[in-house]
């Protein structure tokens, strides 16, 4: 139940949902006479708070620094484990295995093969649970798509009890103990990730993915129009922000 409650709570304050719940009292105030200024008010925050979250140089310069916390795992040293996390999926077994993993996983489980190959003996660890109404947990969904490229079925484990990050690193420490691993998520989300991994006595490498974030060439209208693509960097800084922020008032308590 606190779960999902979280789930709710941290979506509702998400960029989208958080600025048209502005959008949406403002237009209401607009109807009451004697709120008419607080109603503009809110109207041109909200509309121009959208606006900017969804430009590239604004939203990108928002994500960059939790991003460029840790470089691109290139050590060819023997490590015991590669953990990936869990992210956005959906099954539909009539698709692509692929196809089943959400923009934020896919790079996840690639990288996550990727160093694989580049480590014999190690094992893959996918981590994930259900969702609600997914009969399918989001680690065999991962697992299914590193075997249809090749990882083979023995050097895959399943943790398919974790709901979150924390469930997540609590599972991985009962397998793992003090072996050698490296621990594979979004680089936005990888930050986060490492303090969770070591409040639970783990001590692993970092390995980022799926970067989103650049000051690379970009066509000039990429720049200069407002698009979801960059809102949604902006409401990953956003959600990690938000997921930080929790870890330190879990700390407090």
């Amino acid at each position: 139940m606190l779960f999902l409650l979280k789930k709710i709570i941290g979506g509702l304050l998400l960029p989208l949902p958080f600025l048209l719940s502005l959008m949406a009292i403002g237009l209401i105030l607009l109807w009451l006479n004697r709120w008419q200024k607080s109603a503009k008010c809110l109207l041109t925050f909200s509309w121009l708070s959208l606006l900017l979250l969804s430009l590239q140089p604004i939203a990108d310069r928002l994500l960059m620094p939790s991003e460029n916390q840790y470089a691109t795992y290139q050590d060819t040293t023997p490590v015991d484990y590669i953990v990936v996390l869990g992210g956005g999926y959906t099954y539909n077994p009539d698709w692509a295995p692929s196809s089943n993993l959400f923009p934020n996983s896919l790079p996840r489980v690639t990288e996550g093969i990727r160093l694989y190959r580049q480590h014999p003996g190690a094992k893959l660890i996918f981590t994930g649970a259900a969702a609600i109404s997914n009969p399918m947990p989001n680690a065999k969904v991962a697992a299914m798509v590193a075997e249809s490229l090749g990882v083979p079925e023995q050097d895959i484990i399943v943790l398919a009890q974790a709901k979150d990050t924390i469930e997540e690193a609590q599972a991985v420490a009962q397998i793992a103990g003090q072996k050698k691993l490296l621990l594979v998520t979004s680089a936005n989300h990888l930050p986060r990730a490492m303090t969770i991994f070591q409040s639970e006595g783990l001590n692993p490498i970092p390995a980022p993915a799926n970067q989103m974030a650049t000051l690379g060439p970009l066509n000039p209208w990429e720049k200069a129009f407002p698009s979801a693509y960059y809102l949604s960097h902006s409401e990953r800084a956003w959600y990690e922000a938000l997921g930080s922020l929790w870890l330190k008032v879990k700390g407090a308590d």
